[in-house]
């Protein structure tokens, strides 16, 4: 009996893990196009990729180019990429303008978000820049499929040999669940407003 009730626990603790964080809806404005993007129109996609990041911060600017590389390779097949700045209108560094003229020079052809009272940030507790979030649509609403690093090596793209963003949209392509579902991000801290 004590097994059967210790089998029992673990599967349904394995299976609340799996459903992941649930998601509330959110609208936020892209500084690039001025249109306002919010999850719910995004439902039918097969994940919605939002990476926390910031013009100012050198982690991100080391991840610019692979973020530009998985965008071509997976908004083809229905995933969906957003940049979100934490701490656009903090200061002149990170306004829209700044941020549009950013993604100019570095072609970023991304929706880049303006998250101005942080209310998205702090809805998924984001601590630091780069992040990755993976939010996929399910019966119950959206949650989050994977969080964190977007691979192992912030510094040198090419010494990355786990690349944990990456495998998790794979493993969402051949529906699967992200293993693992979360890790550790590196980078700058998130500036929290009060």
């Amino acid at each position: 009996m004590k097994n059967l009730t210790l089998l029992i626990s673990i599967f349904l603790l394995s299976f609340s893990f799996s459903q992941g964080q649930k998601v509330d809806d959110f609208s936020l404005t892209d500084a690039l196009s001025g249109n306002t993007f919010a999850l719910q129109n995004h439902a039918e996609a097969k994940a919605v990729i939002l990476i926390f990041t910031t013009v100012s911060c050198p982690f991100s600017k080391l991840y610019e180019e692979r973020i530009l590389d998985l965008n071509r390779r997976f908004s083809g097949d229905g995933f969906v990429f957003a940049l979100v700045n934490p701490h656009s209108g903090q200061d002149s560094e990170e306004n829209p303008a700044a941020m549009k003229s950013r993604a100019q020079t570095q072609q970023i052809n991304i929706p880049f978000l303006s998250d101005n009272n942080q209310s998205l940030t702090k809805q998924l507790n984001i601590t630091k820049l780069p992040e990755a979030v993976v939010i996929a649509s399910g019966p119950t609403g959206f949650s989050i499929a994977y969080r964190g690093a977007i691979d192992n090596n912030p510094q040198m793209a090419a010494n990355a040999n786990v690349k944990y963003l990456e495998n998790a949209l794979i493993s969402i392509q051949n529906k699967r669940n992200p293993s693992p579902v979360s890790t550790r991000a590196v980078g700058c801290n998130v500036r929290r407003l009060n």
